[in-house]
């Protein structure tokens, strides 16, 4: 059994895709997020989308930073995550303009003050703001805050994004081909519009990550931050705490950064890019996939049939996966499918096209490569080429 499983998590979300498997999928059997027919509009020539996601166990690195240094500006990440896990999602079916967010926050009153609620909330509006110069138009009409201590232990944050599409401006992977190239687009680094370094971490894996980077104190410490069922020989096993000072070594730079800022890098947006890249170059995208549950093997689930993949010239891995694999001793094998290692972006295309691709992400500050190529393929399959040689999933 992998640590994973044993602190209560599935990364590749079996049980889930089995309780859901009798609802209907959509109208593409490839496509990133369920698309469906514009049930609000009624118009043949429009879509309807609805997607749900949200911070997941981040909220909990947040609460423990927050309490160990009284920095309450961490909770602005965690309503970006809840966004943007749910934005980019959306912006692999071709979606980047015009949505509205709603959001749902569940916390135990005792432990999350209403000034822990303003700043989520206030956070999340000045995310919009952002975004909303960059063309990416999100109305954020309130949504739901409950009180529930007696089901949460600390505060989880969550959101809806919901929208209308032209049904001939969608991306649903149906065009990725055998001779596609793959560019990839960095999780970390620090684009034109972040304030600081991204370690590159996003939302996913987070589980892992607590538990294996920091000391035992916690546990002790903070009880809440943990499900009492885990065994205890695999909480807070790792050497940090969250206050520890750490140096990145990034574009000929060293960054010292908390060990808990680096856990707690606010998942990026691509809204930015991907736009730009939609507007200009729609007829090249012929699919992508957000890097999220599932890491570098989520690919596998959205391609269409007669192709597989191979990724061999991902990034190098980031400082952050490379600590956390080094307190808890995963393997390689075990990384690419619980975190992104540093790629949380897949866009499928010609060799040709790609070049123009990575331009516009670089003029954005945001490192791009191409990172892999699709083969003709009878079944489908990853071949991953990472530091300790060829993984095949």
């Amino acid at each position: 059994m992998s640590l994973y499983q044993k602190r209560g998590v599935s990364a590749q979300k079996e049980e889930v895709h089995a309780a859901t498997s009798g609802l209907d999928q959509g109208l593409y059997e490839h496509s990133f997020c369920k698309i469906y027919p514009d049930y609000l509009g009624n118009d043949d020539s429009m879509v309807s989308v609805m997607h749900a996601d949200g911070a997941g166990t981040k909220s909990i690195l947040a609460y423990l930073y927050w309490k160990e240094t009284g920095d309450i500006s961490v909770w602005k990440g965690i309503a970006q995550d809840a966004i943007v896990m749910n934005l980019d999602d959306l912006l692999c079916v071709g979606i980047y303009d015009n949505l509205v967010f709603n959001s749902t926050i569940d916390r135990n009153k005792h432990l999350i003050p209403g000034e822990v609620l303003a700043e989520i909330i206030n956070g999340s509006q000045q995310l919009f703001n952002i975004l909303a110069e960059a063309g990416v138009h999100i109305h954020y009409l309130g949504g739901e805050t409950a009180d529930v201590g007696d089901v949460v232990r600390t505060i989880a944050v969550n959101g809806t994004l919901t929208a209308r599409w032209p049904k001939d401006k969608l991306i649903t992977n149906k065009k990725i081909t055998a001779g596609d190239v793959i560019v990839g687009l960095a999780g970390f680094g620090k684009t034109v519009y972040e304030s600081e370094y991204n370690s590159g971490i996003a939302s996913n894996g987070l589980t892992s990550a607590r538990h294996d980077m920091l000391k035992h104190d916690y546990a002790g410490e903070y009880p809440e931050s943990f499900d009492p069922n885990t065994s205890r020989d695999v909480v807070y096993v790792g050497p940090y705490r969250l206050s520890d000072k750490v140096s990145v070594h990034y574009r000929n730079e060293t960054i010292e950064m908390p060990v808990g800022k680096l856990l707690l890098s606010p998942t990026r947006t691509f809204a930015p890019v991907i736009r730009e890249i939609l507007a200009t170059q729609f007829n090249d995208v012929h699919g992508m996939v957000h890097c999220s549950g599932g890491g570098q093997t989520k690919c596998l689930k959205y391609l269409p049939e007669g192709v597989a993949v191979i990724k061999d010239n991902l990034f190098d891995i980031p400082e952050i996966f490379r600590m956390i694999r080094n307190a808890g001793g995963a393997d390689l094998y075990e990384m690419y499918q619980v975190f992104n290692m540093g790629c949380r972006l897949e866009i499928y295309t010609t060799a040709e096209a790609a070049k123009s691709m990575i331009e516009k992400a670089h003029a954005y500050g945001i490192d791009a490569q191409v990172i892999g190529r699709v083969v003709a393929s009878e079944k489908k399959y990853l071949e991953l080429h990472s530091p300790e040689g060829t993984i095949k999933y």
